[in-house]
């Protein structure tokens, strides 16, 4: 066996521990002469363009979501981020008294304290980490490839929960090169329009709970992989209750060539004190590869999507709205420069019962500022 002298008698053993106790002063020194708090904003902006086969929403050029990101630290270990939307009106001047031109949104509004990777506490309003594509791609057209979201995810839709009001624990541990992250979330479920998150409140006595785990294999670089599940009580306007369970599932390549992403989703709502059951599923695939030549500006993409609502669901058909059955997505994203890009996109999509399939053109320009 080899002799070994005492750490504090290897060669450079001392100066090692000198310069680990000055590193660590510099750091904390650093730390203090730290100007805070220190904000910094970003914005986002998107001019669109739609013909459909029959009518169905915006018509000819609009404006899109104008959007600020700000973020700011207070603290070496606590730090704040909001997120806030301007939405053109197509009610603007009407009624009384006269709808404004834009809606106003606080779409996300966190506060973060790190302990470190492993844990990380944040109380606030957030796109709820419910599916990969509602924490991967926020407001801000330029940051998706595609110009529309999935159905199954859309703002202002009713399949999924898109927004979450509580407290969210998370973190990372190496786990052997799987990179295993988890997060657990506590709060307030849906609202009286289920679309909406409870952002004034419960309004009823059982709250939200949700449970996130995901992969990111160092053995597999740009891949991802998850699930989540959700739990929570409806409470509709005419007080009837409902228990509603989520289960969802995905895997993402996030290169960009190719970029492959697929998603899947069932909602189990029930009504309380009675053995009703229904279920309703959705689920999306699309693929995207930016082409090498001309500088790799072009990047083609395809999607294929499904939402499948129980006809006897009362929770959905409480608040009624069309879901899309099927559609199909083919498009081209062109970055003409770093911060901006140009989107074409025809759909064709079903949306059942008596309405007849539509199909369309859609082009936007979005970019980052």
């Amino acid at each position: 066996m080899l002799w070994a002298a005492p750490a504090a008698a290897q060669p450079g053993a001392a100066s090692a521990g000198v310069q680990s106790a000055a590193a660590h002063d510099a750091t904390q020194q650093a730390a203090e002469q730290h100007d805070y708090p220190s904000l910094h904003i970003a914005g986002f902006g998107d001019i669109d363009f739609a013909q459909t086969k029959h009518p169905e929403g915006p018509r000819g050029f609009s404006l899109g979501q104008f959007v600020l990101h700000m973020t700011s630290e207070l603290s070496p270990r606590v730090t704040f981020f909001g997120e806030i939307s301007f939405t053109a009106r197509s009610d603007a001047g009407t009624g009384t008294p006269a709808a404004t031109g834009f809606n106003a949104e606080v779409e996300r509004m966190i506060l973060r304290f790190d302990e470190s990777d492993r844990l990380k506490v944040s109380f606030g309003r957030y796109h709820t980490p419910i599916n990969y594509w509602n924490t991967a791609f926020h407001h801000g057209q330029w940051l998706q490839t595609t110009i529309a979201r999935p159905e199954m995810i859309q703002f202002g839709g009713r399949f999924l929960p898109v927004h979450f009001v509580g407290a969210l624990v998370e973190g990372a541990v190496p786990a052997g090169g799987w990179n295993v992250n988890y997060q657990a979330g506590f709060g307030n479920g849906r609202g009286n329009v289920i679309s909406r998150a409870g952002d004034a409140g419960d309004n009823n006595d059982f709250h939200a709970t949700l449970l996130t785990l995901f992969s990111k294999p160092d053995s597999f670089y740009g891949f991802q992989f998850g699930g989540s599940a959700y739990f929570d009580k409806i409470t509709l306007p005419d007080t009837r209750d409902f228990g509603e369970r989520i289960v969802a599932g995905y895997a993402a390549y996030q290169k960009e060539t190719p970029e492959l992403i697929a998603e899947v989703a069932a909602v189990r709502h029930q009504q309380a004190d009675t053995s009703l059951v229904t279920w309703n599923h959705a689920y999306y695939v699309q693929a995207a590869y930016r082409l090498p030549q001309l500088n790799h500006v072009l990047k083609p993409y395809f999607r294929f999507e499904h939402v499948g609502v129980n006809p006897q669901d009362l929770v959905f058909l409480a608040q009624p709205a069309p879901n899309l059955e099927s559609g199909v997505t083919v498009g081209l994203r062109f970055d003409a420069s770093q911060f901006a890009a140009i989107k074409g996109e025809y759909r064709n999509w079903s949306r059942g019962g008596s309405q007849p399939r539509n199909y369309g053109g859609f082009f936007q320009i979005c970019f980052t500022f």
